[in-house]
């Protein structure tokens, strides 16, 4: 037995969760810790995890796994030059033509070949993607050592479950309650079921399954690093900080638009919290059981959590005017206006003025806490 069967390297898993347009905020924190590095430096993270827009994110990253500045700086020029028209259609005509065909869908025969309902119709995502990714490098980077695993997590429709399609040197696959890793070669159409939030995005069939965000149903966004072989968790999250009590209180019911909000935040940033807890709690007994010479299969996973020093939805509200007429006209019918109470515009707005504000609040929340990174990156 070697000596690195003894003592094997520390993995270190860079985890990127969702949020749509948010995700512009994890760039920046990127693009700050890329600083910290030889221009001709690797990856730092050996395995990367993403949901949703995360994932995105996440495997763009992982095409440039042999070069850490260059990948960054190829994903912070999409984000710098966003248009909604590259995401979704934004036109009066693709727009409401795609609600009139989830109305008249609704008559349409039980055996009928229906077309996914969405709020939204995203296919020039599905164009950007496949025009500026290069998946076939995951594998060479994979083989060539500059990375171990990379995954993208969705939520299966006909089933429940939470998967995780995972690329991996030597990780296994997995089954627990409600979730599994199934080993596969990722593709554009991972990424598109992965991001595809429910009834904004449109569903995407996989191997005669459905499929939606990642973030849904995802009841332990730690798993998949940890079963890819994390030792080290850093987690960039896009929840926006705590409101103090006195704000919390609500005047009057909550509109439409409000709950919206409400819903998608909760999907996107109250699990993360709840397994962050419990891994705590894990690490916990673990150090009980070993103070007192306990044996164990268990180890201890070290965490470090960003998430954004500013309110990202009252950034929004500040670049909402910027969105295109014929979104914002749908956004009102739903009751989002330029001030509202409502954090779905921030999911939505994919404009660049909004992208960069948030990719310098990445940079500037990164900057901040840089030695608490570097620190816990350090072997």
């Amino acid at each position: 037995m070697s000596d690195n069967d003894v003592n094997p390297r520390r993995k270190t898993a860079l985890m990127l969760t969702g949020g749509g347009a948010r995700a512009a905020y994890q760039v920046g924190v990127l693009k700050a810790i890329a600083q910290q590095y030889p221009r001709s430096s690797k990856l730092p993270f050996q395995i990367i995890c993403g949901t949703s827009a995360g994932a995105i994110n996440g495997t763009a990253l992982a095409c440039y796994a042999s070069c850490f500045h260059l990948g960054v700086k190829k994903v912070e020029w999409i984000w710098r030059n966003f248009h909604t028209n590259q995401v979704y259609y934004s036109d009066y005509l693709r727009v409401f033509r795609q609600i009139m065909r989830g109305m008249f869908s609704a008559f349409q025969a039980d055996y009928a070949n229906k077309t996914a309902i969405s709020l939204l119709d995203n296919k020039p995502l599905r164009q950007l993607l496949t025009k500026v990714l290069d998946l076939k490098r995951i594998d060479r980077n994979i083989v060539g050592g500059y990375l171990s695993s990379v995954s993208v997590t969705a939520s299966c429709y006909s089933s429940g479950d939470s998967i995780t399609f995972f690329q991996s040197d030597n990780a296994t696959e997995w089954r627990r309650a409600k979730r599994c890793g199934q080993r596969t070669l990722l593709g554009v159409h991972h990424l598109m079921a992965s991001a595809a939030i429910p009834l904004v995005f449109p569903s995407v069939r996989i191997h005669q399954q459905y499929f939606g965000d990642g973030s849904v149903n995802q009841l332990a966004p730690l798993s998949a690093p940890i079963h890819l072989g994390a030792d080290k968790i850093m987690i960039i999250g896009l929840a926006d900080p705590r409101k103090n009590e006195l704000s919390q209180r609500m005047l009057h019911h909550p509109d439409l638009a409000s709950i919206a909000g409400h819903l998608l935040d909760t999907v996107f940033a109250d699990t993360l919290n709840s397994d962050l807890e419990r891994m705590q709690r894990v690490n916990n007994t673990i150090a009980l059981m070993q103070k007192h010479n306990v044996a164990s299969d268990l180890k201890p996973i070290q965490s470090l959590l960003i998430n954004p020093s500013q309110n990202l939805a009252q950034l929004a509200s500040e670049h909402f005017l910027q969105l295109p007429m014929p979104v914002r006209t749908l956004l009102r019918l739903t009751g989002i206006r330029q001030h509202s109470d409502s954090s779905l515009a921030s999911y939505l707005l994919f404009e660049q003025q909004y992208t960069r504000r948030l990719i310098q609040l990445g940079y500037e929340d990164g900057c901040n806490q840089m030695e608490t990174i570097m620190q816990f990156l350090a072997e």
